[in-house]
């Protein structure tokens, strides 16, 4: 690791903690030659798969894209932002889990289904309700149905 301040090639650790529920580990550097103190964030990279889109199309997977729908689904609904980052941490945690470099953007929008069902449900039949493009009441009833039949198990 390269000093910030003298652009040294040799720091050593003082202290390295996990912070960010272990996900991230912190260390706090020392130069050896300006003897000046810096702290650096070391994260695990893991790559997230391409998605295929329904058109054959291939796009990067785009967690703003993720947290726009779900935050759209979710809005004036009583869900903390905390159970909103939870949910798409679950989701990219599920899909780097595949081990898939693309993936069927469809899948996605079945865990983004399986999250906002456990967070909320009306969020949820509003997520259904676009994503499976409902046409009319009958198919929000189904949905509906479909909902409370799970519930009752």
């Amino acid at each position: 690791m390269h000093c910030p301040f003298c652009s040294a090639n040799d720091t050593k650790v003082i202290d390295s903690r996990l912070v960010s529920d272990g996900a991230q580990v912190r260390r706090r550097r020392e130069c050896v030659a300006c003897h000046e103190r810096f702290t650096t964030f070391e994260a695990a990279e893991l790559l997230m798969p391409r998605l295929i889109k329904q058109d054959g199309s291939r796009q990067p997977f785009d967690e703003n894209k993720l947290r726009a729908g779900m935050q759209r689904a979710l809005e004036k609904r009583p869900v903390s932002v905390e159970q909103i980052e939870t949910a798409i941490a679950n989701i990219k945690h599920g899909l780097q889990a595949m081990g898939e470099r693309e993936l069927d953007s469809r899948r996605v929008g079945e865990m983004v289904m399986d999250e906002l069902r456990k967070l909320d449900q009306v969020a949820y039949v509003r997520f259904a309700s676009v994503y499976r493009s409902f046409q009319d009441l009958s198919e929000f009833q189904q949905e509906i149905d479909r909902l409370q039949a799970s519930e009752g198990k």
